[in-house]
């Protein structure tokens, strides 16, 4: 019976034991996890690199430095030809199109022939020329017949008046007559009777490129048909849209740097000559003109661009792009520190102790950027930085990978 109510003792004592075990591990598990809770909420801004990973991977220190840079302004807008650089060919006179001699996209000079019509009614033109002309041969020889009677007093005053009045008429006809044919592009020193025209040409009123051709061999035209487009692309100009805080910093003079929107790879130069002085529709834009300089090939009238004015150069602490690092949408660079990271587990920290003289440690610091050119950008750091503190310039994106990755490992 003893033996047997010791049995039964050593059970109970047993379940006791286990239960009060069980009891204690979830206590553990809530503080690990309090933890772990706690140090997610303050993320890693220290980052500790040996010197042989600085020298595997190049990381190179330096100083924040004061360069002149030079700020811009981007805006966007349109590639524009003036109105006096463009042309729509018409006829002077109605007709048919006989010929049509130039195809879009070829480049035509001022006065050449584009295309040529026919009209029966303007053999009507030079056959009046031709008339008038020999009435007035007819008519001076009346006119000086009766100019040597009435010095002879044997002619009446109001006869050599006559005369004298359909002389200058017939004259006043012929010059009207010639004005014509010039316009038709006939020459009226080479009309003669067996030298009658019912065609003329049509010309080029400026020299720049065919954009468009209305008519086709057969069809009537008349002095309201457009026959063709011409446009002088040698002439593009930009036309930017700067909004009203911009524009006490444009000045004519400034140099625009621009890419087309649907090729982004190529960049044109442009100077400004010529600030708007009222607003575009509602945009609350004001137009800035600048013609474009140098490279012209592929431009072409209604392009859209992106284009970057350089403003005056001004002298602020700069660091070199590469030294800067993106991150959720802000920006930050890495300044040298003797601040340590935290660490979680006695491991890591007598591991710190081993290898505290053989590390170099980074502090992660937030900028906002400013103009950037020749390789710098000018920054202003959302924290005070020393003047003489040491900064990664080159390897910042290897920094921040390693602070990274070195969170996560602690998680």
């Amino acid at each position: 019976m003893q033996i047997k109510y010791k049995i039964i003792s050593l059970v109970f004592i047993s379940l006791f034991l286990i239960n009060c075990g069980k009891k204690e591990e979830p206590q553990d598990e809530i503080r690990t996890e309090q933890a772990e809770e706690n140090h997610d909420e303050t993320p890693q801004t220290i980052a500790e690199l040996t010197k042989e990973q600085m020298k595997s991977v190049g990381v190179t220190l330096g100083n924040i430095e004061m360069k002149e840079l030079t700020s811009t302004i981007k805006a966007n807008g349109l590639l524009r030809v003036p109105n006096n650089k463009k042309a729509t060919v018409t006829s002077l006179y109605g007709g048919v199109i006989q010929t049509i001699k130039v195809q879009i996209g070829d480049f035509v000079k001022k006065g050449q022939i584009l295309a040529t019509i026919n009209n029966p009614e303007y053999i009507q033109v030079q056959e009046q020329y031709l008339t008038v002309n020999s009435r007035i041969s007819f008519a001076e020889q009346e006119f000086r017949r009766q100019k040597e009677l009435f010095d002879n007093d044997a002619g009446a005053k109001k006869n050599l008046q006559s005369a004298d009045a359909e002389l200058k008429s017939l004259r006043t006809q012929r010059a009207s007559l010639q004005r014509q044919l010039q316009l038709m592009g006939i020459s009226p020193g080479k009309v003669t009777n067996g030298n009658l025209r019912s065609g003329l040409v049509i010309t080029s009123p400026i020299s720049g490129t065919v954009s468009n051709i209305n008519a086709q061999i057969g069809s009537y035209v008349d002095v309201s048909s457009p026959v063709l487009d011409i446009i002088d692309n040698q002439s593009i100009h930009l036309d930017l849209q700067v909004f009203e805080k911009d524009l006490p910093k444009m000045k004519v003079g400034q140099i625009v740097h621009f890419k087309l929107t649907n090729n982004p790879e190529t960049e044109y130069d442009a100077k400004i000559y010529s600030i708007g002085s009222s607003f575009e529709n509602e945009s609350k834009t004001i137009s800035v003109h600048a013609n474009v300089t140098g490279n012209k090939i592929g431009l072409i009238d209604g392009m859209n661009i992106t284009g970057i004015v350089s403003l005056d150069k001004s002298t602020t602490t700069a660091i070199p792009d590469e030294a800067i690092v993106e991150a959720d949408g802000k920006y930050y660079f890495f300044v040298q520190t003797h601040k340590k990271a935290e660490e979680h587990h006695e491991e890591n920290q007598n591991k710190e102790t081993k290898e505290n003289s053989k590390t170099v440690n980074f502090e992660k610091i937030e900028i906002v950027k400013g103009a950037s050119d020749m390789g710098y950008t000018a920054i202003t750091s959302v924290s005070p930085i020393a003047q003489d503190a040491k900064i990664v310039v080159k390897g910042a994106f290897f920094v921040n990978a390693k602070l990274t990755n070195s969170g996560e490992h602690e998680h």
